[in-house]
């Protein structure tokens, strides 16, 4: 059982289901990468949408804040071998949307839909209620341009399988 006096207000609040903060690395930080970061905020300083911030010193990426452009400043900038400079920058993940989604629960919105770049969230009609929201993995970069604008916060990061990532 937990111990009542362990329990933060917002964990209280949320039903107990306090996650704990997944770090989201910049694009194409190598798996070992994070070992070589001195934490100099080289890539802080270059990223033109200002998401990326040093968390207990190494760099992590706030969606809330913005979406990656993809544009590796951030490695360019990097002094250390923390990036793999030799391919295109790319995430290991995808984004997923949750249940608490307003158009699932019957609520008309697309906001999704209209601040993804790669068109890869559609909405399929239904009758009798709104569109439902369809995401195409193999189309989604993971920049996260669709986090921040979702009024009902039901968009996160999710993991890619292997194969997919690499594919």
């Amino acid at each position: 059982m937990t111990n009542p006096a362990s329990i933060s207000r917002r964990t209280f609040l949320t039903g107990g289901n306090e996650q704990p903060v997944q770090r989201i690395v910049p694009p194409g930080v190598m798996e070992d990468g994070l070992g070589s970061c001195t934490g100099c905020g080289a890539c802080v300083e270059a990223c033109p949408t200002a998401i990326i911030a040093m968390v207990a010193g190494k760099p992590s990426l706030d969606f809330m804040a913005g979406e990656c452009l993809l544009c590796g400043d951030c490695a360019t900038a990097c002094p250390e071998l923390v990036f793999d400079r030799a391919s295109t920058p790319v995430f290991s993940h995808v984004v997923a949307i949750s249940d608490d989604c307003l158009a699932r629960n019957g609520i008309s919105c697309m906001t999704c839909r209209d601040a993804c770049p790669q068109a890869a969230i559609s909405f399929r009609p239904r009758i009798g209620g709104p569109f439902l929201p369809e995401l195409r993995e193999a189309a989604c970069t993971g920049c996260g341009a669709c986090i921040a604008p979702c009024p009902a916060r039901a968009i996160a990061i999710a993991r890619q399988l292997a194969e997919a990532a690499h594919a």
